[in-house]
């Protein structure tokens, strides 16, 4: 008898989730990911900062530095406490030239940052700007150089990406810089990520690129001035649905600094700091076209 009426009050929570399920019950969170550099002048409390990075409304970072460390702490502990607060660590920023002399050394450099982004359970490694040379035959052998890094990336189940500027679009010898990088490097081994503030100021138009590059940019920087939307010179909507269009999804907030007036305070600025990151986050959060 007990065991019918067990099965009774399952089979009817069943069909009140289905129900649920058909009048609309609340979307899951969208992911929105924030580039830690954006705060990384007030980590000095490591875990109070992360703490706010949630509690400002966000649920995926992006590391930073070649250490294979994190502010002072190892993989394993960062991301930890990342865990803690909900976050999920999807790639880092770090660039580790080569060293012509010592090429094995340098890759060894790799290895041992690859090893902690697969603790942190990351997916991405993005070099965030390199020496490019000053012609094409040097901004060959960086791409040649990427190239490697990028196969044994692959090894450690990871994407290398690299990350733009606005002084990859001037050109050299014909060739604009950023277009030539990707047409001259293993899209099996190297991808892009478009930071679509810097692609604007180096004036071009971020989705004419998401349209012709389709494949290769698999990550997005999303930046204004300051706050995400306010300054009105990036059409983001645009921006968000060719890139969903090409099949990707992942992108992180990037926040320069705030420069305030002589005389500011750090506690001032770190105060506007936070506050246009949870803006950004408020922004995307409410945007019907971020999924």
């Amino acid at each position: 008898m007990l065991m019918k009426k067990i099965i009774s009050i399952a089979a009817a929570c069943m069909a009140v989730v289905a129900m649920v399920g058909f009048t609309g019950c609340k979307p899951a969170k969208k992911q929105i990911g924030l580039q830690l550099y954006s705060v990384a002048q007030d980590m000095t409390n490591v875990e109070a900062s992360i703490q706010k990075v949630a509690e400002a409304g966000y649920n995926t970072v992006e590391t930073l530095g070649g250490d294979p460390g994190c502010f002072g702490m190892d993989p394993a502990a960062f991301k930890a406490l990342c865990d803690k607060y909900g976050i999920s660590i999807i790639s880092t920023h770090a660039s580790i030239g080569l060293d012509p002399n010592d090429e094995e050394g340098t890759m060894n450099k790799w290895r041992k940052l690859f090893e902690a982004l697969n603790t942190m359970g990351a997916k991405y490694c993005v070099i965030p700007g390199y020496g490019l040379g000053s012609n094409l035959q040097e901004l060959q052998g960086v791409c040649d150089y990427f190239n490697k890094v990028g196969k044994l990336a692959k090894e450690y189940g990871l994407l290398l990406g690299y990350h733009n500027h606005s002084h990859e679009y001037q050109v050299m010898e014909g060739q604009v810089m950023w277009e030539y990088m990707i047409e001259h490097t293993d899209p099996e081994c190297v991808f892009f990520q478009m930071d679509v503030y810097w692609t604007t100021m180096g004036g071009k138009n971020p989705v004419d690129y998401l349209k012709k590059y389709p494949d290769r940019i698999k990550m997005l920087h999303i930046k204004d001035e300051m706050v995400i939307g306010d300054s009105g010179k990036i059409d983001f909507e645009a921006i968000f649905n060719q890139f969903y269009a090409n099949g990707y999804k992942d992108f992180v907030v990037e926040q320069e600094m705030p420069r305030g007036p002589e005389g500011e305070t750090d506690a001032e600025r770190f105060a506007r700091m936070w506050d246009g990151v949870a803006k950004s986050a408020a922004y995307l959060e409410a945007a019907p076209f971020v999924k």
